[in-house]
């Protein structure tokens, strides 16, 4: 079962989260290596930075994926406050 109301299909909540921090983690990484290059000097061409922003939104979109049920069951048992976790 996937979840969805019969005959919906679609992307589900988690995974279109994963896909938009991936997205996040790949355009934020851009937007580091173009002001390094306008402060600095350009650390790696274009298409090499294109290929590392991939690689870094992959990664963030996979952590995401990966990290979100404990972040939440985490944050629900911090927001109950009943000590069992602690950190």
């Amino acid at each position: 079962m996937s979840g969805y109301p019969a005959g919906k299909m679609g992307i589900g909540p988690r995974t279109k989260s994963a896909v938009l921090w991936g997205l996040v983690g790949g355009l934020a990484f851009l937007v580091l290596v173009q002001g390094y290059a306008l402060l600095v000097a350009p650390l790696v061409s274009i298409t090499g930075a294109l290929a590392l922003a991939a690689a870094v939104g992959i990664g963030a979109g996979l952590g995401a994926y990966l990290l979100e049920p404990r972040i939440a069951a985490w944050a629900l048992d911090r927001g109950r406050g009943d000590g069992s976790r602690k950190g």
